[in-house]
């Protein structure tokens, strides 16, 4: 099997929005280039295919790859606008190739031209030489009827095959036909030898059109209203992004510190770290905690926090407290102590007690041991006097 990487160049000009060519140039076109790469990728799946436009300023849309879809996204965004550049899009397609990573691959371009052409014949045939030296084949597939396209696209080929060549093919679609099926039964499609890279004989969707048109029509149509209503989502969607239909920035996020850990607003991990925020953290003085909003473990962690605060400032006015002379026990004032001490006095008071019996063997005895002491007491006053008498 041959080995190649092919770069299509897509026409987007604005000849492409006529729709001489079902349901238009530029939708038939899409669905060409798709048969393309589905037949180069089939026939070996080593082989690469990458897509640039020709209109105005040539646009490389995708590398060499051999992801199809990559090729189909990028396709389905183009829109018409302004003339072909048909030497400058085979020039940067051939720089593409030169830069492939698979050197022993072939390379070829295959163009699609829908619009007239104002090159000079002596341009195109200067170009196809150097292609030849560089041993690029060009695949040309013309469409629209275009008074002089296919003389200067004839001159274009012949000089890069030379006199023996076959390598190159021009593929001219007359209007009214169907673009996708003037592909299936060309040399672009079919190779060299006659063996295409699209299942069921060569055909789109494995049905040959011509034994069943029926059911190819409805599967060429199904997947045009399918092709469609993509793009309608697309553009619903930018519209809905943007309605100036500007891409649409994304602001910065803030630069706001994130939490040590992540949790869910009920969960028991975001209620210990609001617990342990209340226990770190100091409060103002004259902040009046919300206890009616506050869970238990907050409750606990701010009654925590204020017992600690209570004791820190005890410790802190002990430490700055000044040191005195050794505290001495209080002296109970003399006059108290009589009173306490007298016998009649206290058997008043033990009469007025309820359920206290003042006759009582035990209540006597208190009163006579203190009526002892009292008289000791007496008696050693008195010997006190006499001595500082003398």
């Amino acid at each position: 099997m041959v080995l190649e990487s092919t770069m299509i160049c897509f026409d987007n000009s604005d000849y492409q929005r006529n729709g001489d060519y079902f349901p238009t140039r530029l939708n038939a076109q899409k669905d060409g280039i798709n048969l393309v790469c589905n037949a180069k990728v089939r026939s070996n799946p080593e082989n690469n295919v990458g897509l640039l436009t020709l209109a105005n300023t040539v646009e490389v849309l995708a590398t060499l790859t051999s992801d199809i879809g990559r090729i189909q996204a990028k396709m389905h965004l183009v829109q018409p606008k302004g003339n072909i550049n048909l030497l400058t899009g085979i020039r940067i397609a051939h720089l593409v190739l030169k830069h492939r990573q698979g050197k022993n691959h072939k390379m070829r371009i295959v163009v699609f031209v829908g619009s007239p052409l104002v090159n000079e014949e002596a341009e195109l045939v200067k170009l196809a030489k150097r292609l030849k030296k560089e041993k690029v084949n060009v695949d040309i597939v013309s469409f629209g009827d275009h008074a002089l396209n296919n003389e200067l696209l004839t001159a274009f080929v012949n000089a890069l095959n030379g006199k023996d060549g076959t390598g190159s093919h021009l593929v001219s679609v007359p209007r009214g036909s169907a673009l996708s099926e003037a592909l299936l039964s060309s040399p672009i499609i079919q190779g060299e030898d006659g063996l295409g890279g699209i299942g069921g004989a060569g055909f789109e969707f494995g049905v040959d059109p011509n034994e069943d048109p029926e059911l190819a029509l409805a599967l060429r149509v199904s997947m045009e209203e399918q092709r469609q209503r993509q793009e309608e989502e697309q553009r619903r969607a930018l519209a809905a992004s943007n309605p100036d239909g500007t891409p649409q920035e994304t602001p910065a996020p803030e630069t706001t510190p994130a939490p040590a850990v992540a949790a869910e607003p009920n969960s028991e991990e975001a209620m210990l770290q609001r617990a342990l925020a209340l226990s770190t953290e100091t409060p103002a003085e004259d902040a009046i905690p919300d206890f009616a909003n506050m869970t238990e473990e907050e409750q606990i962690a701010f009654a925590m926090q204020m017992s600690m605060q209570d004791a820190q400032e005890t410790v802190t006015q002990q430490a700055k407290r000044p040191k005195t002379e050794e505290e001495t026990p209080m002296e109970v004032d003399e006059d108290y102590n009589e009173v306490i001490s007298d016998p009649a006095f206290l058997q008043s008071v033990l009469e007025n007690l309820p359920g206290v019996d003042p006759q009582s063997d035990t209540i006597r005895d208190a009163v006579g041991s203190l009526n002892k002491d009292k008289d000791k007491d007496k008696k050693s006053g008195d010997s006190d006097k006499d001595k500082r008498a003398k």
